[in-house]
């Protein structure tokens, strides 16, 4: 039986391309999506395509009731084996004094609340101290972490510092019941997310700011993610690995 891999916001961007490079490591997969179903029904069917199951699982990871559903349809292919938090959002480009409550709240629902409540279900499910037989959470967290994101996002960068926080007490909580937690930060990355904050072309329009010279690819992420699943990263909890091109 393979293993099952979970992957929230699995539809797009970062997302999707985990979960296609999980599949072509062996994983089963269950591709979360919130809103756009074509998207992540195109992405289940590449899964499936490299012949392991998948399925396309339709929830809002800032909401409990759906957090359940969501792992008990992944439950429905397996015993988890991983969880990927990569679900994530920003908004409009503003000052922090532009912010208004309606606004933060969202922001730290679905970047820093959502990936508390999944990692909770997947505790409960591989821990060895609930009955489970260990497993692997990554958490997607950002390099605005460490920049700020000063006169763009910082209620979006607040929001990914507390993916680390996440990362670094969970992965000590659970060290000894067979799971170990993770992070990747990616740096700019060239997928849709820009658009929705209102900034289609920024990935581009930063790349003289980044060493390497470019914006990143989806795939790039997806590999660190897939070797932090992997066997190969068995001594590995704790860690946040950048992968920023440098920036």
């Amino acid at each position: 039986m393979s293993p099952v891999a979970l992957v929230t916001g699995g539809g797009r961007g970062i997302g999707a391309a985990t979960c296609i490079a999980l599949a072509e490591a062996g994983w089963d997969v269950c591709v979360n999506y919130r809103a756009d179903a074509a998207s992540a029904a195109a992405v289940r069917d590449a899964c499936a395509a490299r012949g392991v199951k998948a399925v396309a699982a339709q929830a809002d990871v800032a909401n409990d009731d759906h957090v359940r559903t969501l792992f008990a349809m992944a439950d429905e292919l397996g015993p988890l084996g991983a969880l990927v938090s990569n679900a994530g959002i920003v908004d409009a480009t503003a000052r922090v004094d532009e912010m208004n409550a309606a606004r933060v709240a969202r922001m730290f629902a679905v970047n820093a609340i959502a990936p508390l409540l999944c990692a909770g279900e997947a505790v409960r499910r591989m821990s060895t101290a609930h009955g489970g037989s260990g497993g692997v959470i990554v958490n997607v967290s950002s390099s605005a972490v460490r920049m700020g994101a000063a006169n763009n996002y910082v209620d979006y960068a607040a929001s990914k510092a507390s993916v680390d926080v996440l990362t670094i007490g969970l992965a000590r909580e659970v060290a000894t019941e067979g799971i170990r937690v993770n992070a990747v930060r990616p740096g700019i990355v060239d997928t849709e997310i820009h658009a929705s904050g209102g900034q289609p072309d920024r990935a581009w329009e930063t790349a003289p700011q980044i060493p390497i010279g470019r914006p990143g690819k989806p795939a790039e992420i997806a590999r660190a993610i897939v070797w932090l699943c992997s066997s190969e990263a068995s001594y590995v909890t704790g860690a946040i690995l950048d992968v920023s091109g440098g920036r």
